[in-house]
């Protein structure tokens, strides 16, 4: 059972003058919990080593799709399969992901839940506020594992360096912009892409933001802001899976802009095979023996407790339980039937004195950079709240 340490929580006028106005759940209770989850070295360690091991499984994991033409099984749309294919033979930079792992604390051993590698939220509140948490505690802020705000800093100047040491930009640098974007009225999602933003300027990018419906397309230009201006690299939080069902043309023109011009998106469109929930199937099929992964395949699982799941999916819907005689334990609707389901073994999750769950999400820029945890139950939902952690 894991014991918590009690803080006293930011207010919410610092959380807004910071630039956190999603600080209060829908349910009117703070998203940020006032209680830190204390986690050893030798755990963050543990932590780390599996983000990394994990994401050199994923790059072989996806090379083993791209080889034997296994789109379909992970749900990918037709229409995505050449700028996925473009963006992996130019070996287009993956800006960031999160891991979402059980386990880890408590005794239980790290397993693999998902990886959010194309539109992955909680950036701020891992990189910023829960280290504003330890401050204002009169805690030392520097006793977490969060290297979040260099690590995608560093990941930023890879863009122009490559696989070359990032403080070599100064060498490389010639004069490279970033145009980052969101949609309207998403003030995590416009927080958090301005948070990317800034880290950019700091990495010594030229940067610029405008929302999603601002942005400006031309097939053979590239793509540009309201003023005019061509970036070179574009950032969105909009997921690559939703842009293949715009009905507008969208995804034709950048699959031609990523073709006729030198424009690069991030992340880039090979990202969503990490992001099907269908390639941990194909993890399992080529680690069988890892010991960070569950049993996955894409018919249910025989005498076991279990989860399915849709390839594409946020904050847990359409997510239902099984026993392992198959009966449900628990379901929760939502909007994603379009997409195929799999199937995964169940994982527990440590739980604290009131049976609440705790899942470990792993940020991953180049290495494992950064811990936060979500609690809730055993289906994580758009009501889970963020928990701090320390190093004890």
């Amino acid at each position: 059972m894991i014991q918590l340490e009690k803080v006293q929580p930011i207010s919410p006028a610092l959380m807004e003058e910071v630039g956190m106005s999603w600080h209060t759940d829908p349910d009117g209770q703070p998203y940020v919990a006032d209680e830190i989850v204390p986690v050893t070295e030798a755990e963050v360690d543990a932590y780390y080593n599996a983000a990394n091991e994990l994401y050199d499984m994923y790059v072989e994991a996806a090379q083993h799709v791209i080889d034997n033409d296994l789109f379909l099984d992970l749900d990918i749309p037709y229409n995505l399969v050449d700028p996925i294919l473009r963006s992996w033979e130019n070996d287009h930079r993956h800006l960031y992901g999160r891991f979402d792992f059980a386990g880890g604390i408590d005794g239980l051993p790290i397993k693999l839940i998902e990886f959010n590698a194309d539109t992955p939220t909680s950036l701020f509140e891992t990189a910023v506020v829960q280290w504003a948490l330890l401050k204002a505690n009169g805690m030392d802020e520097a006793r977490q594992f969060n290297s979040v705000y260099d690590s995608i800093l560093r990941n930023f100047r890879r863009l122009v360096t490559g696989e070359d040491e990032p403080e070599q930009f100064d060498r490389y640098y010639n004069f490279q912009n970033i145009l980052f974007s969101s949609m309207r009225n998403q003030p995590e999602d416009e927080r958090t892409v301005r948070f990317l933003q800034q880290m950019a300027n700091d990495a010594g990018f030229q940067t610029d933001f405008c929302y999603m419906d601002e942005v400006g397309f031309l097939e053979q230009e590239g793509i540009f802001n309201p003023r005019q201006t061509r970036f070179d690299y574009w950032f969105k939080l909009y997921p690559w899976e939703d842009i293949a069902l715009q009905t507008d043309g969208i995804n034709g023109i950048l699959d031609e802009i990523t073709r006729y011009t030198n424009t690069v998106i991030l992340n880039p469109a090979y990202t969503l095979l990490f992001q099907s929930k269908g390639i941990m199937k194909v993890l399992y099929d080529l680690f069988p023996d890892s010991p960070y992964l569950l049993e996955t395949r894409d018919q249910p699982l025989q005498g076991k407790k279990q989860v399915a799941k849709k390839m594409f999916g946020r904050e847990g819907a359409n997510t239902t339980i099984y026993d392992a005689a198959g009966r449900i334990l628990q379901a929760t609707p939502g909007a994603y039937d379009r997409y195929r389901t799999i199937y995964q073994e169940f994982a527990a999750y440590p739980k604290d004195s009131q049976g609440r769950s705790y899942q470990a999400g792993v940020f991953f820029a180049w290495e494992g950079c950064g811990l936060g945890f979500r609690r809730g139950g055993d289906v994580l939902d758009n009501l889970s709240k963020f928990v701090s952690h320390r190093i004890v």
